[in-house]
This record gives structure tokens, C-alpha cells and sequence, in this order.
């Protein structure tokens, strides 16, 4: 006989402590490479950190969710197996660095991430690595609608939400393919809170209380909106999403892989079980999270926990001596 607190079989809170230390490893790994310029090897250092440590927790993790194809880049890859095999098996969102470019750079907004879910519950949206995205909190559960125009999600939002339209901010991609979006949210009245990277983040932030952004939107990427899912259902909030290939041959290995297309996939699409972890360790500083500093021998760490079955959400502060910090 089996019950949905059988820690055999389905993840349990101390997993999410587990999984904290390997994102957490995963950002000190990047440290180095912050500002440098090469994205590829901040991300090499940050997947091999986060695989090792990953190997070290009592699971049977499939990755669902990978990263690196599209850019050639190192990854955590769909389909590899992580975990010692023992206790519950589960589905993984994995990006090591959400926001390559920004560490190289030296700028903000990138963070570490995963997202952990019953097996067999996470869409695998892999074949597609671009998706339409309509975020927000519970403000907006019910009321926004991806299959609507932006300015008309803005006004029913500043509605609920009891703000004035000119109030409202929407996070969005400063990218050309939202350039459009972007000029409609200036229409409807709202702010704009445009990003180069880390979308993960930025949905995030549009379902905390206590955050300035109250929406995100616009074509990001797949990966990311699944990974997003996971910690917008313990929020509380909504996300919307439709597949946004760039391609005619990514449109039919999409098809072949049983997505659909001009369709919306709503969060119990993208991931159906409530029993969640999203787990996220600040690279660099952001809104969401400080990134990794080190003084002398002393390294810190700033990630957040978020489940999804007691809508927790808590904020974890680490300190390693370098010296001792395998």
C-alpha cells in the first residue's frame, strides 16, 4: 500500500535542503568567471558543480529539462539521470546558470536554478526553445489571459490588483521579437521592465507581494517557462504559455515529439503535480536574490526555496570557508 506521503515514493520536504546545496554550488563554481567575458566556461564550471552535487542526493532524478543544445554550450542533458537511485523519482528543470550572459558580463539578474516535481508530471518542451509567456500572482489568477490583447490584460490586472494602470510594470525580453510587446504595454499606460536575460527571475518577481513587477511577458525561453511553473504554483500565481518556434524544422521536431502548437499550455499543463521544489541561488545581484561574494576566506550565498505543496517560500543565507568548500 502506497499514500502520497510515502517519502519511497514521492519527494519530501528535506530534498529541497539537498537540492540548495547544489545550486548553491553551482553559483560558487560561476564566481570566478563573473565579468569575464566567456559564458561557455561559467557555465561548464556551474553544470559540472551542480552534476556532482546532484549525485550526492537520495533520488532518482530524470532531467526533463536540460540546457546548452541550443547554444552548443555545456549542459545537464535530457534524458541523463541524476541522483544516488534511492528514495523518489522525480522529474528535473534544470539551468545551471540562468543568465549566462549576464555573468559574463558582469551583470545582474543571474541565478542558479532547479525545479523538481513527481515523475511523469513535467511538460518536456525541450524540443521548442522558445515559448509566448503571460506571468503574474494571484492578483491576476482569473483575470489575465494570454489569448488577449496586452493592454487589456494590463487594465483588468490594475483592476484586481486596486493600482492605477500607470502603476503597473510588466517585465519583458528586450528583444525585436517583442518589440511589438513591448510598444503596447507604453499604449496601454503601464511601465516596462526590460531585461537582457533571466526570465526565470522575472516571473519570479511578478508573483512576490512584495516585488515591482507585476507582470511578466513576451517570448522567452521553454525551458525557463517550465522551470518557471514550478514556483509560480506555490505562489499562488498564473502562467500561461504557447510555443513560439523559430523554425519550420523546430516546428516539425516539435510535432514529432507530441507538442501543439497555437495552443495554450496553462500551468497544470507544464507541470501537473503540486508537489514541487523550485530552488534558486543568486550568481549575481538581483532583485530576487544577492549574488555570490567572497571576502578573504569567506564565501556567502543568498538562494530562496520554494514548495510547491505548502506554498513555503523561504530564503536560505550560507557561509563557506573557502579553504574547507569542496
Amino acid at each position: 500500500m502506497t499514500s502520497d506521503t510515502n517519502p519511497v515514493l514521492h519527494p519530501d520536504r528535506n530534498l529541497a535542503m539537498e537540492l540548495v546545496r547544489a545550486t548553491e554550488a553551482a553559483a560558487i563554481r560561476a564566481y570566478p568567471f563573473i565579468g569575464h567575458g566567456d559564458k561557455n566556461a561559467a557555465d561548464g564550471a556551474a553544470v559540472d558543480a551542480m552534476r556532482a552535487f546532484l549525485g550526492t542526493v537520495n533520488f532518482e532524478g530524470l532531467v526533463v529539462i536540460g540546457e546548452g543544445e541550443k547554444d552548443e554550450a555545456p549542459m545537464l542533458f535530457n534524458g541523463e539521470k541524476v541522483g544516488t537511485g534511492l528514495g523518489p523519482k522525480v522529474d528535473i528543470a534544470v539551468d545551471p546558470i540562468d543568465g549566462t550572459s549576464l555573468t559574463a558580463a558582469g551583470r545582474q539578474n543571474a541565478i542558479s536554478v532547479i525545479a523538481v516535481a513527481d515523475r511523469g508530471s513535467m511538460l518536456d518542451a525541450s524540443a521548442v526553445f522558445k515559448m509566448n509567456k503571460l506571468v503574474a500572482g494571484p492578483a491576476g489568477v482569473g483575470v489575465i489571459d494570454i489569448r488577449q490583447p496586452i493592454g487589456d490584460n494590463i487594465r483588468e490586472y490594475a483592476k484586481a490588483a486596486n493600482k492605477p494602470v500607470g502603476e503597473v510594470v510588466v517585465a519583458v525580453l528586450d528583444r525585436d521579437y517583442n518589440g511589438e510587446l513591448i510598444d503596447d504595454i507604453r499604449a496601454a499606460g503601464a511601465g516596462t521592465r526590460l531585461l537582457r536575460d533571466g526570465d526565470v527571475a522575472a516571473g519570479i518577481l511578478a508573483a512576490r507581494p512584495t516585488s515591482r513587477v507585476d507582470i511578466c511577458a513576451g517570448v522567452g525561453g521553454s525551458p525557463e517557462g517550465i522551470v518557471t511553473a514550478c514556483g509560480i504554483r506555490a505562489l499562488g500565481g498564473t502562467i500561461q504559455g504557447i510555443l513560439h518556434p523559430l523554425t519550420e524544422i523546430e516546428k516539425t521536431t516539435g510535432l514529432e515529439a507530441g507538442l501543439i502548437f497555437d495552443h495554450v499550455y496553462e500551468m497544470d499543463d507544464m507541470v501537473s503535480s503540486d508537489n514541487t521544489f523550485f530552488v534558486a541561488t543568486g550568481v549575481t545581484d538581483g532583485a530576487l536574490m544577492s549574488g555570490v561574494r567572497k571576502k578573504g576566506d569567506l564565501i556567502t550565498t543568498e538562494s530562496l526555496v520554494i514548495r510547491g505543496r505548502s506554498g513555503t517560500y523561504r530564503t536560505v543565507h550560507a557561509e563557506y570557508q573557502a579553504s574547507r568548500w569542496i
